[in-house]
């Protein structure tokens, strides 16, 4: 089994707070990299000085999605139920949480980015959820891409499963900025001293809330009645199931459209 954790570090004087999902290869979300990853952020969250946290995975990867392992049906609604939970953490954190994506950010980890409140890419990242081509959808994205990246944005990445590029989630205002070289936080660290660094952290909290307070019925009904569509109609298709067991046996799925 791959060794995983969440590597934290308070920078800048204690004021932004770099979290790494750390689990070769990729950063695999599991249930136990995403329990330490919500460990982390709210054993934090109560730091008054605290501006910014920063998320970013390790060895030049954001995360590859949540483990396919954890979709089989026998597990899958612990790992839907885990990865939503998460995101409701995120998007709801007191403080403004930003995703630092490098290389590629699929599945789970492209549902991760969209609940952060901001976004930067290096010039290689590669950000979408595949999962119709496994024969499922990704709840998340459903929820919450149409107010993140626009309703026809989202229903191209979820009906083809697609990916965006740096450059066209830049375009589409989805990413802050794009970093070129050799070092993303370095760059990333220059913007927030320019900016967030120099704020009120009682003002950043406010500020947090008052731009999520319309994301609240994206994250709770809506979210609930995605995540039941998927284990009503998902979990108990011939195609929901082939298209996971395909995956992990590296062949073609042989679908029966049902």
């Amino acid at each position: 089994m791959a060794e995983e954790r969440v590597r934290a570090e308070l920078l800048e004087s204690g004021t932004l707070l770099r979290l790494v999902l750390d689990r070769a290869p990729g950063n695999i979300l599991t249930g136990g990299l995403m329990e330490q990853l919500g460990h982390e952020l709210a054993s934090h969250a109560n730091e008054r000085s605290l501006r910014m946290v920063v998320l970013q995975g390790a060895g030049g990867q954001f995360c590859w999605g949540a483990s396919v392992e954890e979709h089989r049906k026998a597990t899958a609604k612990g790992m839907l139920r885990a990865l939503s939970r998460l995101v409701r953490e995120i998007a709801r954190y007191p403080v403004p949480v930003a995703a630092l994506v490098e290389g590629r950010c699929l599945g789970g980890g492209f549902e991760l980015a969209l609940a952060c409140h901001l976004v930067f890419t290096t010039l290689d990242a590669q950000m979408g959820c595949p999962e119709i081509k496994l024969g499922v959808f990704p709840p998340v994205l459903a929820a919450l891409g149409p107010a993140r990246l626009g309703g026809a944005l989202s229903d191209r990445l979820v009906l083809t499963g697609e990916s965006l590029t740096a450059a066209e989630a830049h375009a589409c205002g989805f990413s802050t900025a794009v970093f070129d070289g050799p070092d993303p936080m370095a760059r990333f660290t220059e913007w927030y001293r320019k900016g967030p660094a120099r704020m009120s952290a009682a003002a950043l909290r406010t500020a947090a809330q008052a731009v999520r307070l319309g994301t609240a019925e994206l994250l709770g009904t809506r979210l609930d009645q995605l995540e039941q569509l998927y284990f009503d109609r998902v979990l108990e298709s011939h195609d929901g199931n082939e298209g996971i067991e395909a995956f992990i046996a590296r062949r073609a799925p042989v679908w029966e459209d049902r």
